[in-house]
Protein backbone atom coordinates (compact mmCIF):
# COMPACT_ATOMS: atom_id res chain seq x y z
CA UNK A 1 0.00 0.00 0.00
CA UNK A 2 1.41 3.40 -0.98
CA UNK A 3 1.97 6.15 1.55
CA UNK A 4 -0.91 8.66 1.73
CA UNK A 5 -0.09 11.95 0.04
CA UNK A 6 0.08 15.09 2.17
CA UNK A 7 -3.19 16.98 2.36
CA UNK A 8 -3.52 20.71 1.77
CA UNK A 9 -5.06 20.72 5.26
CA UNK A 10 -2.02 19.07 6.88
CA UNK A 11 -0.85 22.20 8.78
CA UNK A 12 -4.34 22.63 10.24
CA UNK A 13 -4.60 18.94 11.15
CA UNK A 14 -1.15 18.98 12.76
CA UNK A 15 -1.97 22.14 14.73
CA UNK A 16 -5.28 20.70 15.93
CA UNK A 17 -3.60 17.48 17.04
CA UNK A 18 -0.91 19.44 18.86
CA UNK A 19 -3.53 21.59 20.59
CA UNK A 20 -5.84 18.73 21.57
CA UNK A 21 -4.01 17.79 24.83
CA UNK A 22 -4.28 21.40 26.01
CA UNK A 23 -7.94 21.65 24.99
CA UNK A 24 -8.65 18.58 27.10
CA UNK A 25 -6.50 19.74 30.02
CA UNK A 26 -8.00 23.25 30.21
CA UNK A 27 -11.66 22.18 30.17
CA UNK A 28 -13.22 23.21 33.48
CA UNK A 29 -10.16 25.23 34.55
CA UNK A 30 -10.45 28.79 35.83
CA UNK A 31 -8.44 31.54 34.14
CA UNK A 32 -8.35 35.23 35.07
CA UNK A 33 -7.36 37.47 32.15
CA UNK A 34 -6.61 41.15 32.55
CA UNK A 35 -6.06 43.60 29.72
CA UNK A 36 -5.47 47.38 29.52
CA UNK A 37 -7.89 49.99 28.31
CA UNK A 38 -5.77 50.41 25.18
CA UNK A 39 -7.15 47.10 23.91
CA UNK A 40 -10.67 48.57 23.90
CA UNK A 41 -9.49 51.45 21.70
CA UNK A 42 -7.60 49.17 19.31
CA UNK A 43 -8.71 47.56 16.02
CA UNK A 44 -7.59 44.32 17.72
CA UNK A 45 -10.55 44.45 20.11
CA UNK A 46 -12.86 42.25 18.07
CA UNK A 47 -10.17 39.59 17.58
CA UNK A 48 -9.35 39.59 21.28
CA UNK A 49 -13.03 39.24 22.21
CA UNK A 50 -13.45 36.41 19.70
CA UNK A 51 -10.51 34.61 21.31
CA UNK A 52 -12.14 35.00 24.73
CA UNK A 53 -15.34 33.51 23.34
CA UNK A 54 -13.42 30.62 21.83
CA UNK A 55 -11.85 29.85 25.21
CA UNK A 56 -15.29 29.94 26.80
CA UNK A 57 -16.68 27.60 24.14
CA UNK A 58 -13.91 25.10 25.01
CA UNK A 59 -15.18 24.88 28.59
CA UNK A 60 -12.70 27.29 30.19
CA UNK A 61 -14.10 29.32 33.10
CA UNK A 62 -13.23 32.93 32.32
CA UNK A 63 -12.95 36.00 34.51
CA UNK A 64 -12.07 39.12 32.50
CA UNK A 65 -10.69 42.25 34.18
CA UNK A 66 -10.30 45.37 32.04
CA UNK A 67 -8.30 48.51 32.60
CA UNK A 68 -9.47 52.01 31.72
CA UNK A 69 -6.47 54.35 31.88
CA UNK A 70 -6.80 56.07 28.45
CA UNK A 71 -10.59 56.25 28.72
CA UNK A 72 -10.37 57.90 32.15
CA UNK A 73 -7.80 60.38 30.86
CA UNK A 74 -10.08 61.23 27.93
CA UNK A 75 -13.14 61.63 30.16
CA UNK A 76 -11.25 63.97 32.48
CA UNK A 77 -9.87 66.06 29.61
CA UNK A 78 -13.40 66.55 28.28
CA UNK A 79 -14.30 68.03 31.69
CA UNK A 80 -11.11 70.09 32.00
CA UNK A 81 -10.22 68.06 35.09
CA UNK A 82 -6.56 67.53 35.82
CA UNK A 83 -5.53 64.23 37.36
CA UNK A 84 -2.84 64.45 40.01
CA UNK A 85 -0.37 61.78 41.03
CA UNK A 86 1.65 61.29 44.18
CA UNK A 87 4.01 58.45 45.06
CA UNK A 88 3.08 56.68 41.85
CA UNK A 89 -0.64 56.70 42.72
CA UNK A 90 -3.53 58.52 41.08
CA UNK A 91 -5.41 60.90 43.38
CA UNK A 92 -9.08 60.39 42.60
CA UNK A 93 -11.02 63.45 43.68
CA UNK A 94 -14.82 63.61 43.85
CA UNK A 95 -15.03 65.28 40.45
CA UNK A 96 -12.43 62.91 38.96
CA UNK A 97 -14.48 59.96 40.20
CA UNK A 98 -17.28 61.05 37.85
CA UNK A 99 -14.92 60.53 34.91
CA UNK A 100 -13.79 57.18 36.32
CA UNK A 101 -17.40 55.97 36.53
CA UNK A 102 -18.20 57.20 33.04
CA UNK A 103 -15.12 55.57 31.47
CA UNK A 104 -15.64 52.22 33.15
CA UNK A 105 -19.34 52.23 32.34
CA UNK A 106 -18.70 52.88 28.66
CA UNK A 107 -16.07 50.14 28.51
CA UNK A 108 -18.32 47.61 30.19
CA UNK A 109 -21.13 48.31 27.71
CA UNK A 110 -18.71 48.02 24.77
CA UNK A 111 -17.24 44.75 25.99
CA UNK A 112 -20.63 43.24 26.76
CA UNK A 113 -21.74 44.18 23.25
CA UNK A 114 -18.65 42.56 21.72
CA UNK A 115 -19.04 39.40 23.76
CA UNK A 116 -22.73 39.23 22.86
CA UNK A 117 -21.85 38.93 19.16
CA UNK A 118 -20.84 35.31 19.66
CA UNK A 119 -18.52 33.47 17.27
CA UNK A 120 -19.46 33.71 13.63
CA UNK A 121 -20.49 30.48 11.90
CA UNK A 122 -20.67 28.58 15.19
CA UNK A 123 -23.37 27.67 17.72
CA UNK A 124 -22.25 30.68 19.76
CA UNK A 125 -23.35 32.97 16.93
CA UNK A 126 -26.97 32.53 18.00
CA UNK A 127 -26.40 31.56 21.63
CA UNK A 128 -23.80 33.96 23.04
CA UNK A 129 -22.70 33.42 26.65
CA UNK A 130 -24.17 35.27 29.59
CA UNK A 131 -21.98 38.06 30.95
CA UNK A 132 -21.98 38.49 34.72
CA UNK A 133 -20.95 41.84 36.18
CA UNK A 134 -21.71 43.34 39.54
CA UNK A 135 -20.47 44.23 42.98
CA UNK A 136 -18.03 41.36 43.31
CA UNK A 137 -15.24 43.65 44.61
CA UNK A 138 -15.35 45.24 48.05
CA UNK A 139 -12.86 48.09 48.42
CA UNK A 140 -11.39 50.38 51.02
CA UNK A 141 -9.79 53.82 50.69
CA UNK A 142 -6.05 54.03 50.23
CA UNK A 143 -6.35 56.84 52.76
CA UNK A 144 -3.80 59.45 53.73
CA UNK A 145 -0.24 58.41 52.97
CA UNK A 146 2.69 60.65 53.94
CA UNK A 147 0.32 63.58 54.23
CA UNK A 148 -1.45 63.02 50.88
CA UNK A 149 -5.17 62.22 50.87
CA UNK A 150 -5.83 59.91 47.91
CA UNK A 151 -9.59 60.38 48.37
CA UNK A 152 -11.43 57.88 46.09
CA UNK A 153 -8.35 55.91 45.13
CA UNK A 154 -8.70 52.56 46.83
CA UNK A 155 -7.44 49.08 47.43
CA UNK A 156 -9.23 45.76 47.24
CA UNK A 157 -10.59 44.69 50.60
CA UNK A 158 -12.34 41.48 49.57
CA UNK A 159 -13.37 39.50 46.50
CA UNK A 160 -16.75 37.76 46.48
CA UNK A 161 -15.25 34.44 45.38
CA UNK A 162 -18.48 32.53 46.06
CA UNK A 163 -20.50 34.91 43.93
CA UNK A 164 -18.02 34.72 41.06
CA UNK A 165 -17.87 30.93 41.34
CA UNK A 166 -21.67 30.73 41.20
CA UNK A 167 -21.67 32.75 37.97
CA UNK A 168 -18.93 30.59 36.47
CA UNK A 169 -20.77 27.43 37.51
CA UNK A 170 -23.82 28.73 35.69
CA UNK A 171 -21.85 29.07 32.47
CA UNK A 172 -21.30 32.84 32.50
CA UNK A 173 -18.22 34.86 31.65
CA UNK A 174 -17.49 37.18 34.58
CA UNK A 175 -16.50 40.73 33.62
CA UNK A 176 -14.90 42.97 36.26
CA UNK A 177 -13.97 46.64 36.14
CA UNK A 178 -11.26 48.28 38.23
CA UNK A 179 -13.87 49.69 40.57
CA UNK A 180 -14.81 48.60 44.07
CA UNK A 181 -17.56 49.41 46.52
CA UNK A 182 -17.47 49.90 50.26
CA UNK A 183 -20.12 48.62 52.70
CA UNK A 184 -21.08 52.28 53.22
CA UNK A 185 -21.86 52.81 49.53
CA UNK A 186 -18.67 54.60 48.46
CA UNK A 187 -17.01 53.93 45.10
CA UNK A 188 -13.26 53.56 44.73
CA UNK A 189 -10.92 53.69 41.77
CA UNK A 190 -8.69 50.58 41.77
CA UNK A 191 -5.84 49.10 39.78
CA UNK A 192 -6.97 46.49 37.28
CA UNK A 193 -3.91 44.36 37.99
CA UNK A 194 -4.75 44.28 41.71
CA UNK A 195 -8.38 43.34 41.02
CA UNK A 196 -7.22 40.53 38.72
CA UNK A 197 -4.61 39.28 41.18
CA UNK A 198 -6.90 39.29 44.19
CA UNK A 199 -9.59 37.54 42.14
CA UNK A 200 -7.16 34.88 40.90
CA UNK A 201 -5.88 34.14 44.40
CA UNK A 202 -9.40 34.14 45.92
CA UNK A 203 -10.54 31.63 43.30
CA UNK A 204 -7.22 29.74 43.40
CA UNK A 205 -7.30 30.04 39.62
CA UNK A 206 -5.19 27.79 37.45
CA UNK A 207 -3.86 30.76 35.49
CA UNK A 208 -3.71 34.52 35.58
CA UNK A 209 -2.92 36.06 32.20
CA UNK A 210 -1.72 39.62 31.69
CA UNK A 211 -2.33 40.91 28.17
CA UNK A 212 0.08 43.83 28.03
CA UNK A 213 2.77 45.47 25.96
CA UNK A 214 5.52 45.50 28.56
CA UNK A 215 8.95 44.10 27.81
CA UNK A 216 10.13 41.46 30.29
CA UNK A 217 13.79 40.37 29.98
CA UNK A 218 13.00 36.80 31.03
CA UNK A 219 13.32 33.40 29.40
CA UNK A 220 10.20 31.66 28.12
CA UNK A 221 9.67 29.85 31.46
CA UNK A 222 10.84 30.91 34.90
CA UNK A 223 9.95 29.96 38.46
CA UNK A 224 8.53 32.76 40.56
CA UNK A 225 11.45 32.63 42.99
CA UNK A 226 13.96 33.21 40.19
CA UNK A 227 11.70 35.91 38.73
CA UNK A 228 11.59 37.60 42.14
CA UNK A 229 15.38 37.72 42.33
CA UNK A 230 15.54 39.28 38.87
CA UNK A 231 12.87 41.82 39.78
CA UNK A 232 14.76 42.88 42.89
CA UNK A 233 18.08 43.23 41.07
CA UNK A 234 17.01 44.67 37.71
CA UNK A 235 17.37 48.37 36.96
CA UNK A 236 16.17 48.07 33.33
CA UNK A 237 12.47 47.48 34.03
CA UNK A 238 9.99 50.32 33.64
CA UNK A 239 7.66 51.21 36.51
CA UNK A 240 4.72 49.53 34.73
CA UNK A 241 6.82 46.41 34.10
CA UNK A 242 7.88 46.24 37.73
CA UNK A 243 4.30 46.63 38.92
CA UNK A 244 2.82 43.91 36.68
CA UNK A 245 5.74 41.57 37.28
CA UNK A 246 5.46 42.01 41.03
CA UNK A 247 1.73 41.22 40.89
CA UNK A 248 2.34 38.11 38.76
CA UNK A 249 4.99 36.81 41.14
CA UNK A 250 2.77 37.40 44.18
CA UNK A 251 -0.05 35.46 42.53
CA UNK A 252 2.22 32.43 42.09
CA UNK A 253 3.48 32.81 45.65
CA UNK A 254 -0.12 32.72 46.90
CA UNK A 255 -1.24 29.59 45.10
CA UNK A 256 -2.04 30.50 41.49
CA UNK A 257 -0.29 27.82 39.46
CA UNK A 258 0.88 29.95 36.55
CA UNK A 259 1.06 33.55 35.44
CA UNK A 260 1.43 34.43 31.77
CA UNK A 261 2.58 37.74 30.29
CA UNK A 262 1.47 38.03 26.66
CA UNK A 263 1.75 40.84 24.11
CA UNK A 264 -1.83 41.70 23.08
CA UNK A 265 -0.70 43.48 19.89
CA UNK A 266 0.05 40.14 18.20
CA UNK A 267 -3.06 38.67 16.64
CA UNK A 268 -3.87 35.31 18.27
CA UNK A 269 -1.13 35.64 20.88
CA UNK A 270 -3.42 34.39 23.66
CA UNK A 271 -4.33 31.22 21.74
CA UNK A 272 -0.71 30.65 20.76
CA UNK A 273 0.36 30.98 24.38
CA UNK A 274 -2.22 28.52 25.67
CA UNK A 275 -2.42 25.90 22.94
CA UNK A 276 1.15 25.46 21.69
CA UNK A 277 4.03 23.82 23.48
CA UNK A 278 6.41 26.78 23.32
CA UNK A 279 3.87 29.58 23.58
CA UNK A 280 4.64 33.17 22.70
CA UNK A 281 4.93 35.01 26.02
CA UNK A 282 6.59 34.66 29.41
CA UNK A 283 5.39 31.97 31.81
CA UNK A 284 5.99 32.38 35.54
CA UNK A 285 5.15 29.16 37.34
CA UNK A 286 4.32 28.57 40.95
CA UNK A 287 5.38 24.93 40.82
CA UNK A 288 7.74 22.94 38.65
CA UNK A 289 6.61 23.57 35.10
CA UNK A 290 6.57 19.86 34.33
CA UNK A 291 4.75 19.15 37.59
CA UNK A 292 6.57 16.02 38.84
CA UNK A 293 4.31 14.30 41.35
CA UNK A 294 3.08 10.86 42.51
CA UNK A 295 0.73 9.22 40.03
CA UNK A 296 -2.97 8.75 40.75
CA UNK A 297 -5.62 6.48 39.26
CA UNK A 298 -6.68 9.37 37.02
CA UNK A 299 -3.27 9.15 35.32
CA UNK A 300 -3.67 5.56 34.08
CA UNK A 301 -4.99 6.60 30.67
CA UNK A 302 -2.13 9.05 30.23
CA UNK A 303 0.42 6.46 31.34
CA UNK A 304 -0.88 3.89 28.86
CA UNK A 305 -0.82 6.44 26.02
CA UNK A 306 2.75 7.39 26.93
CA UNK A 307 4.28 3.91 27.21
CA UNK A 308 2.32 2.02 24.53
CA UNK A 309 4.61 3.09 21.62
CA UNK A 310 7.66 2.07 23.68
CA UNK A 311 6.10 -1.32 24.42
CA UNK A 312 5.37 -1.87 20.74
CA UNK A 313 9.00 -1.14 19.84
CA UNK A 314 10.28 -3.50 22.54
CA UNK A 315 11.89 -0.80 24.67
CA UNK A 316 9.53 -1.44 27.60
CA UNK A 317 7.80 -4.58 28.78
CA UNK A 318 4.03 -4.62 28.12
CA UNK A 319 1.91 -3.39 31.01
CA UNK A 320 -1.84 -3.79 31.19
CA UNK A 321 -4.37 -1.34 32.59
CA UNK A 322 -4.90 -3.68 35.52
CA UNK A 323 -1.20 -4.01 36.34
CA UNK A 324 -0.68 -0.26 36.29
CA UNK A 325 -3.75 0.22 38.49
CA UNK A 326 -2.38 -2.26 41.03
CA UNK A 327 1.07 -0.61 40.96
CA UNK A 328 -0.05 3.02 40.71
CA UNK A 329 1.56 3.89 44.06
CA UNK A 330 4.94 2.98 42.57
CA UNK A 331 4.66 5.51 39.72
CA UNK A 332 5.79 9.10 39.48
CA UNK A 333 4.61 11.24 36.58
CA UNK A 334 5.64 14.51 35.03
CA UNK A 335 2.75 16.48 33.61
CA UNK A 336 2.34 19.59 31.56
CA UNK A 337 -1.07 21.25 31.72
CA UNK A 338 -2.72 18.00 32.74
CA UNK A 339 -0.99 15.80 30.13
CA UNK A 340 1.35 13.01 31.31
CA UNK A 341 4.60 13.60 29.42
CA UNK A 342 7.03 11.42 31.41
CA UNK A 343 6.94 8.71 34.04
CA UNK A 344 9.01 6.35 36.15
CA UNK A 345 8.26 3.55 38.62
CA UNK A 346 10.17 2.44 41.71
CA UNK A 347 10.02 -1.05 43.28
CA UNK A 348 11.79 -1.74 46.54
CA UNK A 349 13.50 -5.04 47.44
CA UNK A 350 14.93 -4.59 50.94
CA UNK A 351 17.91 -2.23 50.64
CA UNK A 352 17.80 -2.30 46.84
CA UNK A 353 15.38 -0.44 44.58
CA UNK A 354 14.53 -0.93 40.91
CA UNK A 355 13.90 1.98 38.57
CA UNK A 356 11.45 0.79 35.92
CA UNK A 357 9.27 2.18 33.13
CA UNK A 358 11.31 5.38 32.69
CA UNK A 359 9.68 7.03 29.67
CA UNK A 360 9.51 10.52 28.15
CA UNK A 361 7.08 11.62 25.45
CA UNK A 362 8.99 12.12 22.15
CA UNK A 363 7.72 15.69 21.85
CA UNK A 364 9.26 16.62 25.20
CA UNK A 365 12.61 14.91 24.96
CA UNK A 366 15.58 17.21 25.38
CA UNK A 367 14.06 18.96 28.41
CA UNK A 368 15.94 16.81 30.97
CA UNK A 369 12.74 15.17 32.20
CA UNK A 370 14.42 11.76 32.38
CA UNK A 371 17.24 13.36 34.35
CA UNK A 372 14.77 14.94 36.79
CA UNK A 373 12.91 11.65 37.31
CA UNK A 374 16.18 9.81 37.90
CA UNK A 375 17.31 12.44 40.41
CA UNK A 376 13.99 12.22 42.22
CA UNK A 377 14.28 8.42 42.32
CA UNK A 378 17.82 8.59 43.72
CA UNK A 379 16.70 11.12 46.31
CA UNK A 380 13.82 8.86 47.38
CA UNK A 381 16.15 5.84 47.62
CA UNK A 382 18.65 7.80 49.71
CA UNK A 383 16.01 9.09 52.11
CA UNK A 384 14.64 5.56 52.52
CA UNK A 385 18.07 4.06 53.37
CA UNK A 386 18.45 2.06 50.16
CA UNK A 387 22.00 1.09 49.19
CA UNK A 388 21.66 0.38 45.48
CA UNK A 389 19.41 1.17 42.54
CA UNK A 390 19.26 -0.92 39.37
CA UNK A 391 17.62 -0.86 35.95
CA UNK A 392 17.05 -3.41 33.21
CA UNK A 393 17.34 -1.76 29.80
CA UNK A 394 17.58 -2.81 26.18
CA UNK A 395 18.26 0.50 24.43
CA UNK A 396 19.19 3.15 27.02
CA UNK A 397 22.36 1.53 28.36
CA UNK A 398 24.70 4.41 27.50
CA UNK A 399 22.33 7.00 29.00
CA UNK A 400 22.53 5.22 32.36
CA UNK A 401 26.28 4.55 32.10
CA UNK A 402 26.85 8.28 31.59
CA UNK A 403 25.04 8.84 34.89
CA UNK A 404 27.19 6.61 37.03
CA UNK A 405 25.60 3.17 36.56
CA UNK A 406 27.84 0.15 35.98
CA UNK A 407 27.14 -3.21 34.36
CA UNK A 408 25.88 -5.98 36.62
CA UNK A 409 24.85 -9.63 36.48
CA UNK A 410 21.61 -11.40 37.24
CA UNK A 411 23.21 -12.66 40.44
CA UNK A 412 23.54 -9.03 41.58
CA UNK A 413 19.77 -8.65 41.66
CA UNK A 414 17.59 -9.44 44.69
CA UNK A 415 16.49 -13.11 44.66
CA UNK A 416 12.85 -12.12 44.22
CA UNK A 417 13.73 -10.03 41.16
CA UNK A 418 15.96 -12.73 39.66
CA UNK A 419 12.95 -15.03 39.48
CA UNK A 420 11.04 -12.45 37.39
CA UNK A 421 13.82 -11.82 34.87
CA UNK A 422 13.32 -13.15 31.33
CA UNK A 423 16.75 -13.85 29.76
CA UNK A 424 15.18 -14.02 26.29
CA UNK A 425 14.61 -10.27 26.37
CA UNK A 426 18.34 -9.66 26.53
CA UNK A 427 18.06 -6.66 28.82
CA UNK A 428 21.29 -5.27 30.30
CA UNK A 429 21.49 -4.95 34.07
CA UNK A 430 22.91 -1.67 35.30
CA UNK A 431 23.52 -0.83 38.96
CA UNK A 432 24.39 2.35 40.85
CA UNK A 433 25.52 2.60 44.46
CA UNK A 434 23.59 5.24 46.41
CA UNK A 435 25.95 7.54 48.26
Amino acid sequence: MSEPSPSEHSPFIRALRDASPYIHAFRGRTMVITFPGEVVESPQLQHVMQDFLLLHSLGIRLVLVHGARPQIASALRSRDIEMHYQQGERITSEEALTGVKEANGRIRVELEAQLSMGISNSPLATRPPRIASGNFVTARPLGIVNGTDFQHTGRVRKIDADGIADSLNNGAIVLLSAIGYSPTGEVFNLRASEVAARTATALQADKIIFLSDIAIPFPRQIHWQAASKTLNSSTALTEDSQQILSVAINCCRQGVRRAHLVDWHIDGSLLTELFTRDGIGTLINGDNYEGIRPATLEDIGGLLALIRPLEESGILLPRSHESIELDIDHYTVSERDGMVIACAALYRYGETVELACLAVHPRYQGLNLGEHLLERSLDWAYKNDCKKIFVLTTQAMHWFLERGFISGETSDLPIERQQKTDPRRGARILIKTIA
